[in-house]
């Protein structure tokens, strides 16, 4: 049987829930990515559908991608980018970054809907300044194929190379597959793991049916397969796994704890950089 990931709601204050799916008890990350969380679909009515307060990040990089609605994104570097469907943020954290996430209204939008997801950065990497990109969707690589529509977000696969900087060996797409489409068979490297999300619809692997909310896991040197019941949306992740093991605290990922303990009295005693229009913040939790 295919092993696979149920996600599990989780409020993160501020009234903000999500189904998170990484880490779980069984599989505490995939390749290097150590964070998995699927916001929404949650109606647009008054453009503050969520509202995420500076809050700070150190040892990883986040990806935030839409599939309907606006986020604008601020952050410690003087950011300030709207994120739209089917565009990509990449924040790289490293030493230490602060960022706040706000939903606004726009009525080409009805709901608000998204994946965010955290990639460990490598041990020797940990403490590199901060980063931040921006992606459309013009700029993302894509493979169009008899009903698949695959959108490389990061890293390499299937011959595709993404613009995003990554600082380890990865993988991470959008997928949308129609249920007419062909079973995928994407064989995966004898160092690479991978997991499949189901974000819309529902698909049959092994001989095991997924709906939305479940991650399908795929071991080093196996195929990545899969066929689409219905009409469907699907997030890709993967890549080589992490050597070290990651502590992890709130918004704080690291291969030390001290780093970890020294960034809490940091955001304890206000001492991160301030992000440019943010008068409120999310306090170190307890």
């Amino acid at each position: 049987m295919t092993r696979s990931l149920i996600g599990h709601s989780k409020d993160l204050g501020d009234n903000f829930v999500i189904r998170r799916v990484l880490p779980a008890m069984e599989k505490r990350s995939v390749g290097p990515f150590v964070f998995f969380d699927h916001f929404g679909p949650v109606p647009v009515v008054t453009g503050q559908e969520l509202v995420v307060r500076a809050h700070p990040h150190i040892g990883l990089a986040t990806i935030t991608f839409l599939y309907d609605g606006v986020i604008t994104h601020r952050d410690s570097l003087k950011v300030e980018m709207d994120i739209r469907p089917n565009e990509t943020n990449w924040m790289v954290a490293g030493s230490g970054i602060v960022h706040s996430e706000r939903s606004k209204f726009d009525p080409k939008y009805e709901i608000l809907e998204g994946i965010q997801t955290w990639i460990a950065l490598p041990k020797a990497k940990e403490e590199i300044d901060p980063s931040f990109e921006h992606f459309s969707e013009l700029e993302m690589p894509v493979l169009k194929k008899d009903g698949l529509v695959f959108r490389l977000l990061g890293g390499r696969f299937l011959g595709l190379e993404s613009p995003a900087t990554v600082h380890s060996p990865l993988f991470y797409a959008d997928i949308e597959v129609g249920f007419n489409t062909e079973e995928v068979d994407w064989m995966l490297s004898d160092k690479e793991e991978a997991g499949l999300y189901v974000s819309r619809g529902s698909i049959e692997s092994n001989g095991e049916s997924y709906a939305v909310g479940s991650m399908v896991l795929f071991e080093k040197g196996t195929s990545v397969k899969f066929k689409a019941k219905q009409n469907s949306r699907l997030m890709l992740l993967g890549g080589e796994p992490l050597t070290e093991k990651r502590n992890i605290f709130w918004n704080f990922v690291s291969t030390n704890q001290d780093t970890i303990d020294r960034a809490k009295e940091r955001w304890a005693k206000d001492e991160f950089p301030k992000v440019p229009g943010e008068t409120d913040r999310i306090p170190l939790p307890n």
